[in-house]
């Protein structure tokens, strides 16, 4: 297993009540620049984001790293009978706190703001806070595959055939 010890640095930047992260993993991740390049993840949550998750061999999909990461909806199921709720929030508080707070920051364009203006589209304002928690599984999913991959492949959102 990696063995991280995440360490955030802080330098002091040209203003003097300004202070910004110099170098947020000692020893440096190799997977710490691709998960910067995601939108809306600067030096601070991408080493949270490192920190939390650790080796990213442990999960064989993204699937399994939102319901690690407690984004997934509660499943209780009986026969026939299947109830879905509210999310599970059994796993890393921080590392979802790290994915909403990143979502928050997006850019117009940006893949998971894409998904997230979908679903405010399709069901109304009442539902920003289920289409930041999607987007937020749409980001992790990304996050995912860029720790995995050392780069991005999905980044750019798919053109309409025209």
């Amino acid at each position: 297993m990696l063995a991280l010890t995440p360490k955030i640095i802080w330098a002091r930047g040209s203003d003097p009540g300004h202070l910004e992260p110099a170098r947020a993993c000692e020893g440096g991740h190799e997977r710490y620049a691709a998960i910067q390049a995601l939108p809306g993840i600067g030096p601070v949550l991408a080493a949270v984001i490192v920190a939390e998750i650790g080796d990213i061999r442990r999960f064989p999909g993204p699937g399994q790293l939102a319901s690690w990461a407690g984004l997934t909806p509660r499943h209780r199921e009986s026969d026939v009978k299947v109830t879905r709720g509210h999310l599970t929030k059994q796993g890393s508080r921080m590392l979802r706190w790290a994915v909403t707070e990143a979502i928050q920051r997006q850019s117009a364009g940006a893949r998971p703001r894409e998904a997230r203006d979908a679903i405010i589209a399709r069901r109304g304002k009442q539902a920003k806070n289920i289409a930041k928690v999607a987007a937020a599984r749409e980001l992790l999913t990304l996050v995912f595959y860029s720790m995995r991959d050392g780069r991005i492949r999905r980044l750019a959102s798919p053109r309409p055939a025209a």
